[in-house]
């Protein structure tokens, strides 16, 4: 999430050159608060007559119970299926004939949904987000959940149970966090506690957290800040206040010891995981890791990638990521290997990397490289407006300042080398690490041997 400064003064977004430390960048907008509590966030671009609608609500699988778990992932599917004065298919129907698209998506964090369509069609967008805010309930009935419930079973199956690897993720929270701990569960829930969910389960969950205090709506595109407040209070002044959940407050969860897994899976390739947990989003240490990632495996001449995959030739792919979350982020290293190479041979090799990182440190071209890599990503997104509405309300969730995002790439240009020596130690130790091997069934032979 961060990137390498142009010379460029893009619309939308204000870049002031100097080259690459004497640079700010800002993404202007206005902010206000409705009467019921609906925090919104405007943003105006004129570069295009297109508009993107982008509303988070602070619930995700982490605000769950345990044996209720799913929930927040369900009412992504239950929320495009109709509302008071929206008929049961109308939403996408509508939205298409105008040559918009709509979409939402999950984390243990949030639940986001959001529009892209032109900017004449703005209105038509607010209407469906505050109906679907303020009076879904009233056509949520027992065929709705149900359908909905076994659209979300059949997902499971198809990306989880039955996708080479899939399982993985529906057993590496449970390895990773202690029995109750808000992300000790995937997103998509259990099979057992879906089919438990009772009507008034998902009503109750609704009532809780999908209130106008627990969530940001964000406009930005061609808009204009007077007319676009105006109809935001047209459509959203009636949608009920409710109160704010309290947020989900837990110690940070830590490994205590190096926790070996073995999974039998029906893959071609075995692949070794190694996961460790690592500071919160936006924390310090967050942002080291995000440039280790890309140090060892980020590009041909990364150190993982070169070692792997280039000199060694016994890795098909490399891949290493800063998962970053509220409560905790994962950083994990991922391998492909290449058919008959155990993952003990893998592991062998990315301890010796992340040991020369512990003793020497990675070189500053190493860093200078990853921190431009990282602030490309950030200038890609704000190519785009749908991608900047999220990125506004991404930065309200985890900092309170939805123009936080200076502050983000100040941060990494200022680590040098022994903070990334630092971090590693402190965070990517042997005793503190889940090493998962997945391995094609029959095939345990291959898994990494302690």
């Amino acid at each position: 999430m961060k990137n390498i400064f142009w010379s460029v003064v893009a619309s939308g977004f204000l870049l002031n050159v100097g080259w690459l430390h004497a640079q700010k960048l800002s993404i202007p907008y206005q902010q206000f608060k409705l009467k019921n509590g609906l925090n919104v966030i405007l943003h105006e671009d004129k570069t295009l007559p297109q508009v993107s609608v982008n509303v988070w609500y602070h619930v995700g699988s982490g605000s769950e119970k345990v044996g209720r778990t799913g929930f927040a992932h369900l009412f992504e599917h239950i929320l495009f299926e109709g509302s008071k004065n929206v008929p049961e298919g109308k939403f996408d129907q509508w939205l298409e004939a105008t040559g918009g698209s709509n979409n939402g998506s999950t984390s243990n964090d949030r639940t986001n949904y959001y529009e892209n369509l032109p900017s004449n069609a703005l209105e038509l967008a607010l209407f469906l987000e505050s109906d679907r805010m303020g009076f879904l309930l009233e056509t949520m009935s027992d065929s709705t959940v149900n359908g909905q419930r076994d659209v979300v079973k059949n997902e499971r199956r198809q990306s989880y149970e039955n996708e080479p690897y899939g399982k993985a993720y529906l057993e590496l929270p449970v390895l990773l966090y202690p029995k109750g701990h808000p992300y000790s569960w995937s997103t998509i829930g259990s099979m057992e506690d879906l089919t438990a969910a009772r009507h008034q389960d998902v009503v109750d969950f609704f009532k809780t957290f999908y209130t106008t205090s627990n969530a940001s709506l964000c406009i930005a595109g061609d808009i204009e800040y007077t007319k676009t407040r105006q109809l935001v209070e047209k459509w959203f002044n009636d949608v009920p206040a409710g109160p704010a959940p309290s947020r989900v407050s837990v110690v940070p969860a830590k490994l205590t010891e190096q926790k070996i897994s073995v999974l039998e899976d029906d893959v071609q390739l075995p692949r070794l995981m190694m996961v460790w947990l690592t500071p919160a989003f936006f924390q310090p240490g967050d942002g080291e890791l995000d440039i280790l990632a890309s140090i060892l495996t980020h590009g041909k001449n990364s150190r993982l990638y070169k070692r792997l995959v280039y000199d060694l030739q016994i890795a098909q792919d490399v891949q290493a990521f800063q998962s970053s979350q509220l409560l905790n982020s994962e950083f994990y290293i991922s391998v492909d290997a290449k058919e008959g190479v155990t993952l003990s041979q893998i592991e062998k090799v990315i301890w010796e990397e992340l040991d020369l990182i512990k003793k020497e440190g990675p070189a500053s071209r190493e860093i200078e490289r990853a921190v431009n890599q990282l602030e490309t990503t950030i200038l890609n997104q704000l190519e785009s407006t749908g991608d900047k509405a999220d990125l506004l309300n991404q930065f309200y969730y985890y900092t309170g300042n939805p123009d936080y995002i200076n502050e983000h790439l100040q941060r990494n240009k200022a680590i040098d080398g022994s903070d990334l020596t630092a971090i590693a130690r402190k965070y990517l130790e042997k005793d503190a690490c889940l090493i998962m091997s997945i391995v094609p069934k029959g095939k345990t032979a291959l898994a990494v041997k302690h």
